[in-house]
């Protein structure tokens, strides 16, 4: 009878054994979502005046002008194509005022996906940041063109 019951515990020890290894096994392993650098941040902006809508890349670093705004941004980061994107830019927008002076306007990070949370809201002008992506149709500016040769 001793012999039976030993056997009966021993199988259930193995049991619990397989469960805690199962267990450890089929426990999610947490990651975190790859920060994608981009060299490209898309801009969305409005002319209040005309009403007109504009989008435009701009190369990291780059500084591009719409209307009165110069917009530079330093970052921009997405995620692989696996996570839900999150969509970030880091840019400094600069107003060329009436007497030819460069006021800063805006530092800070702007969201894709909030628009109305960061973007730049001028009397005239509204920008806003779309989506960063690799590569863009405008040329780069030949500051990356250099160093891109030389690496």
């Amino acid at each position: 009878m001793t012999f039976g019951f030993f056997r009966a515990n021993a199988g259930r020890r193995f049991v619990s054994v397989a469960l805690a290894a199962v267990g450890v096994v089929a426990t999610p392993v947490l990651s975190q979502a790859a920060r994608v650098e981009n060299p490209v941040a898309v801009f969305s902006g409005i002319d209040k005046i005309t009403g007109r809508i504009t989008n435009f890349d701009v190369y990291i670093g780059e500084t591009v002008q719409f209307g009165a705004l110069q917009v530079t941004p330093k970052v921009c980061y997405s995620r692989d194509d696996t996570e839900a994107q999150k969509v970030t830019t880091f840019v400094e927008v600069d107003e060329i005022t009436l007497d030819r002076k460069i006021r800063r306007i805006f530092t800070g990070w702007m969201f894709a996906d909030s628009p109305g949370l960061n973007a730049v809201e001028h009397p005239v002008y509204d920008v806003w940041l779309i989506e960063c992506k690799a590569k863009s149709d405008v040329p780069p500016p030949e500051d990356a063109e250099t160093k891109a040769d030389t690496q």
